[in-house]
């Protein structure tokens, strides 16, 4: 089985579909759809939700700090506006990769991650 696919969210959208999942003053600076679920880098950590059931009654949230994640890898065919395969590795987790699709600011997620995954920050 591939990769999942996910494609741009608009951070305002997320900000207000989300708002009740995010601490007051908390930015979101990158959000991806995936099918249901979604990934959003916020300013303050990684949030995943994941959408279960038929129904999509029940949700999952797990928020990973970025202080947890030890690497991350980027893979494209060489050009950043090109599908790109993002790797953030999770002490003590498994591996989260999924496939970021064109539209996507990638240097900007280059930028916040290497930012955030800096010693000292």
């Amino acid at each position: 089985m591939g990769l999942i696919n996910a494609t741009v969210w608009d951070v305002e959208d997320a900000a207000e579909d989300l708002a009740y999942a995010l601490a007051h003053g908390e930015v979101v600076r990158f959000a991806f759809k995936l099918v249901r679920d979604s990934i959003i880098f916020t300013d303050r950590r990684v949030l995943m939700i994941d959408i279960q059931g038929l129904t999509g009654s029940k949700k999952r949230f797990l928020t990973i700090p970025y202080r947890a994640i030890t690497t991350f890898t980027l893979e494209s065919a060489g050009h950043f506006d090109l599908d790109t395969e993002l790797t953030l590795t999770v002490s003590g987790s498994a591996p989260i990769a999924f496939n970021v699709s064109r539209g996507a600011d990638v240097p900007g997620l280059v930028t916040l991650l290497t930012e955030y995954l800096a010693p000292g920050k």
